[in-house]
């Protein structure tokens, strides 16, 4: 149980780092707002401007999670409160083929 749930976090933590270093992209997770982010950032200083909504300089675990409901809901095309493998699947491709951005 353990493992299965580091491996949920990691997962989540993979996701949330790939948003932010990738720019705007088409039907978009409803986290990424890239619009708002600055440009020249590491994807760590990004991720932490689309994370920390009070701007203390830290992610709270409420705001994580905020940020993580959010990338659910997105992915949750049929709103059923789950992710099949379909839904994770066109996640995991918008989250690593970003159709606008640098170089494109």
């Amino acid at each position: 149980m353990i493992s299965q749930t580091k491996t949920m976090l990691a997962a989540a933590l993979l996701a949330a780092a790939a948003i932010a270093s990738s720019a705007a992209i088409a039907d978009e997770p409803a986290a990424a707002d890239t619009g708002k982010l600055k440009s020249g950032l590491s994807s760590t200083a990004q991720l932490l401007q689309l994370m920390d909504t009070d701007k203390n300089g830290k992610v709270s675990k409420a705001e994580f999670m905020r940020f993580m409901e959010a990338e659910f809901d997105w992915a949750d095309k049929n709103k059923d409160g789950e992710l099949d493998p379909k839904e994770l699947r066109h996640l995991q491709y918008a989250l690593t083929h970003p159709t606008k951005g640098p170089g494109r």
